[in-house]
């Protein structure tokens, strides 16, 4: 009964994080990065959105991994 709590609890911790960092823009934006920044120029910067899915991204990350080492722990018992 764990094992399957903690598998589903793992499984949304890897959406999660694989959902954050979908929705992070990439560092170098190319052709459209410079397009964008014209309009983030008038309109103001995302910035902020930015910080907040690093930071969101980081914590999925590390809560994936533990959740992974608890798996391996409580299946190999």
């Amino acid at each position: 009964m764990l094992t399957i709590i903690l598998t589903v609890i793992h499984t949304l911790f890897a959406v999660g994080l694989i959902a954050t960092v979908l929705l992070q823009s990439g560092k170098s934006a190319g052709l459209s990065g410079s397009i964008s920044g014209g309009a983030e120029q008038i309109f103001g910067k995302k910035k902020g959105m930015d910080d907040v899915l690093n930071r969101i991204s980081t914590v999925m990350a590390v809560l994936f991994i533990v959740t992974s080492i608890t798996l391996v722990l409580v299946q190999a018992r």
